[in-house]
């Protein structure tokens, strides 16, 4: 199915049929501040859900918690919050995260084990629960199928806008509709990309069909991204399936439209989250091809991708193709130097491993543009990889030396030292 088949709607996770959402300001880092940070979306139909975390070892209060509703039954409710990870807080931190979740289910008429929770932000300090349970009512009163925009942006941390995506499509000749909404603009890196993702649709199908195609769809996407080479604690992509469309998905055809759908929604926003990067001013495209197996072409665009040499050199406008080949050379994979070509924005700068004879003067012109690609050709065999990235800029550094303000408020709130 090609793009143009779906048509993009508003709405975001709200605009499926079945599936509310509301957001407000509980003042999670700041108690005076305005800006939306605790979001909730809930089905009003019994779904089936799916989901992947973090492989970092390191794993968040609210990570494990979901993780362990998840494989106990269906997700119907998530609760998201903005300004603390609730990472690295010990028992504590897992007793919050269940009183979130059990608290959500009574007022929902759930049980606990049917609400998931969510969290981004700062990692090491307890989360102030006196703000955020006196919010709950107010949370779950005021859901409505207008307040996608109000999920997205209660999310957002670093994040510069909302990233939001919702599409209508046909199956079956019956409209069918997948919203989502995901936040991530920093400590981005694959497996998985660190980010929140939240998808909802009134498709009907199994959890195990929902389940094979959200894996298939975070490997092209969110596992293809990466901005600082940062792997989190947090990281979350939820899908939940409803069924309210009336359509119900059991034929290949009509699960592989299905799962064609689902993949260009995750791909959108894994390309959101990377134009968003924090203070980033390039969007570029690692392709690498010709290689002799699929992780091999995985483990030279990644080396590629994550290199501050390569990316410092893209934000100084240079076209350095050494850089570029110089990373492929130690990714691990067994490439041939005398094999390797690079194409930089669409201009031949290496052949077998030499410098061709492109004026420099246009390599440079081609790279001062936001968004272009570097396909590198490894002469090895038919495999292939996509790696979506950024450039490194000193805006980057300075804006991530320090986030300790948010310590002085945990003091006074008598939450840390």
């Amino acid at each position: 199915m090609s793009d143009s088949a779906y048509s993009l709607i508003d709405g975001g996770v709200c605009a499926p049929k079945g599936f509310l959402g509301n957001a407000v300001t509980c003042g999670i880092k700041n108690p005076t501040a305005t800006r939306l940070d605790l979001a909730l979306i809930y089905s009003t139909e019994p779904c089936v859900s799916a989901g992947t975390f973090t492989t970092n070892r390191v794993q968040a209060a609210c990570v494990k918690v979901s993780k362990e509703h998840l494989a106990q039954t269906c997700i119907r409710a998530i609760v998201a919050n903005s300004g603390n990870a609730n990472a690295c807080t010990g028992t504590k931190g897992i007793e919050d995260a269940r009183e979130e979740c059990a608290q959500m289910a009574e007022l929902l008429k759930l049980t606990p084990q049917e609400v998931a929770v969510c969290s981004t932000g700062v990692i090491g300090l307890p989360m102030p629960m006196m703000r955020i349970f006196p919010k709950f009512p107010e949370l779950a009163n005021g859901l409505a199928a207008n307040k996608g925009h109000e999920v997205a942006q209660a999310v957002m941390t670093s994040d510069t806008k909302e990233k939001i995506i919702a599409i209508e499509f046909s199956i079956q000749g019956k409209p069918v509709r997948i919203g989502a909404c995901c936040k991530g603009a920093g400590m981005i890196n694959p497996c998985m990309a660190t980010m929140l993702c939240f998808i909802t649709t009134d498709a009907g199908l199994s959890k195990e069909v929902l389940e094979l195609c959200v894996q298939s769809g975070v490997k092209e996407s969110f596992n293809c991204i990466t901005i600082d080479g940062d792997m989190s604690t947090n990281d979350t992509v939820l899908v939940l399936a409803n069924g309210a469309s009336g359509v119900v998905l059991e034929s290949p055809e009509d699960i592989y439209t299905f799962q064609k759908a689902l993949a260009y929604v995750m791909l959108e926003l894994a390309k959101h989250i990377v134009q968003d990067g924090e203070r980033v001013t390039k969007f570029v495209t690692v392709h690498v091809t010709g290689a002799a197996t699929e992780e091999e072409a995985r483990l030279a665009a990644e080396a590629v991708a994550k290199s501050s040499l390569v990316k410092s050199s893209w934000n100084g406008n240079d076209p350095n193709w050494g850089r570029i080949i110089h990373a492929v050379g130690y990714c691990g994979a067994p490439v041939e130097e005398e094999k390797i070509d690079i194409d930089i924005a669409g201009l031949s700068a290496c052949r077998g491993g030499i410098q061709t004879d492109t004026p420099s003067d246009n390599l440079r012109e081609a790279v001062q543009v936001p968004a272009f690609q570097i396909d590198i050709n490894l002469n090895r065999g038919e495999y292939s990889h996509k790696v979506y990235t950024t450039d490194l800029s000193p805006e980057y550094v300075d804006f991530n030396r320090s986030e300790y303000a948010y310590w002085n408020q945990a003091k006074v709130d008598g939450l840390t030292h």
